[in-house]
């Protein structure tokens, strides 16, 4: 491996290396990249591309792309490599681009060499994703790359972060600017052939899109204009140009063109989907800061400001305005509806407002993604914003409500024609379900680490180092072990549960109700032992040992318990786990010892037997005694007096 800072990585995948010393600056898509090395063929025309902290790369992409797509950087491999500054991090290996990316290019393209370069090729790279039920999710000018005058462009690597989390908000489809960056999910290809049309319009105008507005003003524009306007609306586009990104950026997914329809423009460009404005009010419903002009403004307000409008639907402006303003009598009854079924109901307010203004937002904007107290997101985008807010506490919570109360069910229930109702509540109550397994096997870490499987675990073993994998657990608990650390953090035993096989998940579950942690981390890393690691941990071990005063409290017996404590030391130091455990969990040699414990107990039972009946016979002896002294004291005196009368008599 080519590293200048001489640090013993091990290779990405057993096949790559990372080279830090040939740095790629605009080949990541915005993403920091290095050259890497296909330690199988020498091939070094590779880039490693880094995968930030809090922002997992995409798991089922890995395997399904790995068979390569002509235009397309596909994923290679994945694993833990150096950084800069002695560290290590998860890399994303892939192709290395052809050449610069489009976003260098300030010259306007002419119509035939952008359906020519681009448009075909990628609508090529689209429908071998369609084939495989993916999308890509980073078609942007900086992550497109082209090889050289008349070559075709090259899509770059979407893989190293969540699906579209570096998307410019010129890109994305208003929907997706709705939810929150980490959360917009894999959505459709519907959403990647938005990004080409935008990539269109923007190569065959020179210059960037929207330039010199900032977030909030695109989400604004896009909202009050749609797509196409907002974006094409000032600009002078070549007629096929024009018709085809009009049909590419419609507002609904499934009124854009298919990608199979792009592969022949010209047959494409009569395509027209007659779309109905919305209905728009003469005077809007206010707030907070937001001003609602038509139903699709009633969902960005909830988005907005969740306790003002959960507010405003209770005291009936939200009513008032859709019956008066907006005219629409249907939403409005359908509306109150939902607001009388959640007035009174029991439980938290805070949860109850919560569930009506996500109701609330589905029926005003049937488009939107789902909106839960402050936070939008698609449903398959939950686990990548959870690990997003990995570290914010109040995040986390909020979020966490909404997997309790299987919010994503009911709206996909309401939004049972674009999403399979199905799969999303069997994903929602499969994730419940680790919420109900008391930590530190279960709960929200185990939910963070179960849907990001390529997330790396945090806590003690992942400061400084990348542990990506439950192979790579035995050697980073060993080093946090020997430097005097805690090995058994609840992050290091959500990440075992959740990486681990049924066997080792069921030793971590263990620990929510054991009142002997050793015993289970002795069972824990068994396990890991035999299955993951090449050789002893004594580190390890010797932290179980330090703390295993419980388990030889269970021997009664101080001779057998200085036994078993006298062999502790050298077994810690050889490092295996199986001896340890059979010596301190011992099923023949405890109930030897209970036996003798019984026995014992018997011994002093007969004992105190014995005391009690010689107690009681002497109690029973003192009072024959004093029996037969009295009477015969009786008899001696009776006696006497005969004697003194008889005495008298004889005179």
């Amino acid at each position: 491996m080519s590293n200048p800072l001489n640090i013993p990585f091990k290779p990405i995948g057993g096949f790559f290396s990372v080279d830090l010393a040939r740095p790629l600056p605009r080949a990541g898509g915005g993403l920091e990249a290095f050259g890497a090395t296909d330690l199988r063929t020498g091939q070094t025309d590779l880039m490693a591309v880094a995968v930030a902290p809090g922002a997992p790369a995409r798991g089922g992409i890995m395997r399904d792309l790995i068979d390569g797509c002509p235009n397309l950087l596909h994923p290679l491999g994945i694993g833990p490599g150096p950084r800069p500054g002695g560290a290590s991090g998860l890399y994303v290996i892939c192709p290395a681009p052809p050449g610069p990316p489009l976003s260098l290019s300030t010259v306007p393209w002419t119509e035939a060499a952008v359906l020519a370069r681009v448009l075909r090729p990628a609508a090529q790279v689209l429908c071998h994703l369609v084939s495989k039920g993916l999308t890509h999710r980073a078609i942007r000018p900086n992550n497109v790359f082209s090889a050289g005058p008349g070559q075709p462009i090259t899509l770059g690597c979407a893989w190293a972060a969540p699906p579209a989390m570096h998307q410019p908000p010129a890109f994305e489809p208003f929907t997706s600017l709705m939810c929150d960056p980490a959360g917009r999910g894999d959505g459709g290809i519907a959403d990647d052939v938005y990004a080409l049309g935008c990539l269109l319009v923007s190569l065959v105008s020179g210059g960037a899109l929207m330039a010199g507005l900032d977030d909030a003003a695109v989400f604004r524009r896009k909202q009050e204009l749609g797509g196409f306007a907002a974006i094409a609306s000032e600009l002078r586009l070549p007629p096929l140009i024009a018709d085809l990104a009009r049909g590419m950026l419609a507002e609904d997914p499934d009124h854009r063109l298919l990608p199979a329809m792009l592969l022949d423009p010209a047959a494409t460009r009569g395509r027209r989907v007659a779309t109905r404005p919305s209905r728009r009010s003469q005077r809007p419903l206010t707030v907070g800061a937001v001003a609602v002009w038509d139903a699709r403004g009633l969902a960005v307000a909830i988005r907005q400001e969740p306790e003002l409008a959960a507010r405003a639907l209770r005291d009936g402006s939200v009513g008032h305005w859709l019956r008066r303003g907006l005219g629409d009598a249907s939403l409005c009854s359908r509306v109150e509806e939902l607001i009388r079924h959640h007035t009174g109901a029991r439980g938290d307010p805070t949860i109850t407002d919560a569930m009506l203004t996500m109701r609330v937002a589905a029926l005003s904007d049937p488009l939107a993604p789902l909106c839960w107290h402050g936070r939008a997101l698609w449903p398959d985008g939950l686990g990548a914003l959870l690990a997003a807010h990995a570290g914010n506490p109040p995040a986390l919570a909020l979020l966490e409500s909404m997997v309790a109360t299987e919010a994503p069910s009911i709206w996909a229930a309401m939004r049972d024609d674009r999403h399979d109702a199905f799969l999303v509540r069997s994903a929602v109550r499969a994730a419940r379900s680790l919420l109900r397994i008391r930590p530190p096997a279960g709960g929200i870490r185990r939910l963070v680490y179960t849907l990001n499987p390529l997330l790396p675990c945090a806590g003690v073993l992942g400061e400084g180092h990348c542990v990506a994998a439950i192979t790579d657990v035995a050697a980073a608990m060993e080093r946090v072990a020997s430097t005097g650390g805690n090995p058994f953090d609840a992050d290091a035993l959500a990440f075992i549960a959740a990486r681990s096989t049924r066997s080792l998940d069921m030793e971590a579950a263990v620990l929510a109700t054991t009142e002997n942690p050793p015993l289970a981390w002795l069972q824990i890393m068994t396990e890991i032992q035999h299955r993951y690691a090449d050789g002893p941990l004594p580190g390890i071990a010797r932290f179980v040992v330090a703390r295993a005063d419980p388990l030889l409290a269970r021997w009664r017996n101080r001779d057998q318990r200085a036994a078993v404590a006298s062999l502790l030391p050298g077994l810690a130091e050889a490092g295996h786990f199986a001896p340890l455990a059979a010596l301190l969990d011992d099923p023949g040699s405890l109930e030897a010892d209970a036996n003798g414990v019984r026995q014992a107990a018997a011994r002093v039972a007969g004992i105190d037997t014995a005391l009690n009946m010689i107690r009681d016979g002497a109690r029973a002896r003192t009072a024959m005694a004093e029996r037969l002294g009295q009477e015969l004291t009786a008899g001696l005196g009776l006696t006497a007096l005969a004697v003194t009368l008889l005495l008298t008599v004889l005179g």
